[in-house]
């Protein structure tokens, strides 16, 4: 077995959100240093890491400058090049992970979903259109209504539309993006959506406990963890989160979304190929945080473990108003006193409506409930005012 040390290596992130601000504050105790590619100036990234290539996320030139500076690549971000990453580790013999040709898969939602049914893993009915007429055929064939999708470029509830025969399906196509980018999956009328935060490391997995998401408008509010759900659901959620894992290639942390169906069924839903909104509330939730177990299976390192230290709750923090403004908050007391209570700023400079700032994270310091947790994080969210 390979002696490993600290100081440790370099690790070179494409992308300096705020999952990449909170990988570079677990990669620090580990004595490893960040560099991110963002083309954003000082991004959310730029003060807990080394330092920032500021280029764009497709800027060839700039992830091989990158490259020259790491010891091991990474993203944060879909939109980072999987054509440039794969070239720049073959010319440079910097190794990324997860593997560039996961991106391949998850960047289309129909190719994603092609992969997991061909490999056995539960996914809703789905069908490829290219037009208005296919749109009206594969609603015959799933039942009315469905879900129209964006193939590529969708997240955050942007790129859904739900479709039915009296839909104006030209109109729902343009929406999502024009025809020979959308898919058509069958509406899942489920009892609650569940995530998993998955690990592929060297030789080994892992996943954290299950937690149980809620969304308005298709945007991901709350996470609660444990999954208010049977023991049977969360084991059977855990099972098709390592089937995922085997249709991936490369390590690192894999958010994996899935549908817990009215019978107890579990579907997939989507994948992320990195550390996961639903997955913020290991930071103080669990034995180790999906940041520091990212770190670790990008490096070859072993893994943390992954148990449950508190039932958790972690609320977002979204942008209000209708206008991009300089983002600021007050009235923050209330969460800075609160027992339990932790609040996580990811320092982007605007704010903009619905778009995700930061985020409260509730620890159970009583008996009370997972239910009372939520109701304590919401609570304390919601008093925080956009100045």
């Amino acid at each position: 077995m390979t002696t490993l040390s600290t100081p440790g290596p370099t690790l070179g992130v494409v992308g300096g959100g705020q999952l990449g601000r909170m990988l570079a504050e677990a990669a620090s105790p580990l004595g490893v240093d960040v560099l991110v590619l963002d083309p954003t100036p000082d991004c959310p990234a730029s003060p807990p890491a080394r330092d920032q290539v500021v280029a764009e996320f497709d800027d060839t030139d700039a992830i091989r400058e990158l490259a020259a500076r790491s010891d091991y690549l990474t993203f944060e971000i879909e939109l980072a090049d999987q054509d440039a990453l794969e070239r720049i580790e073959r010319d440079t013999g910097v190794p990324c992970h997860p593997k560039p040709a996961t991106l391949d898969v998850i960047h289309d939602k129909l190719v994603q979903k092609r992969a997991l049914a061909d490999a056995g893993v539960p996914v809703p009915e789905f069908h490829a259109v290219d037009s208005p007429a296919d749109v009206a055929d594969g609603l015959e064939d799933l039942g009315a209504p469905a879900m129209l999708k964006a193939r590529t470029g969708g997240y955050d509830g942007r790129g859904n539309v739900p479709v039915d025969h009296d839909t104006d399906h030209a109109a729902a196509l343009a929406e999502v993006g024009g025809e020979g980018n959308a898919m058509l999956e069958s509406f899942v009328d489920y009892e609650r959506e569940l995530s998993v935060i998955a690990v592929q490391g060297d030789g080994e997995t892992a996943a954290f406990p299950v937690g149980e998401n809620l969304h308005r408008d298709q945007i991901l509010r709350e996470t609660v963890v444990p999954a208010r759900t049977t023991d049977a659901v969360r084991e059977r959620a855990r099972e098709v989160a390592f089937d995922v894992l085997d249709v991936l290639d490369g390590r690192g942390v894999y958010g994996i979304e899935l549908f817990e169906h009215a019978d107890g069924r579990i579907s997939v839903n989507e994948i992320a190929p990195r550390p996961h909104n639903s997955g913020h509330w290991t930071i103080e939730g669990a034995q180790s945080s999906q940041f520091a177990q990212h770190v670790r299976a990008v490096l070859g390192w072993p893994l943390a473990a992954t148990g449950l230290r508190s039932p958790t709750a972690m609320a977002n923090l979204l942008g209000d108003g209708t206008e991009s403004r300089d983002a600021a908050i007050a009235d923050v007391d209330s969460v800075l006193e609160a027992p339990g209570a932790n609040l996580h700023w990811y320092g982007k400079h605007e704010t903009r409506p619905l778009r995700k700032m930061g985020h409260v994270t509730c620890v159970r310091t009583d008996d009370g409930s997972v239910g009372d947790l939520l109701a304590g994080a919401r609570t304390l969210r919601d008093g925080i005012d956009f100045r």
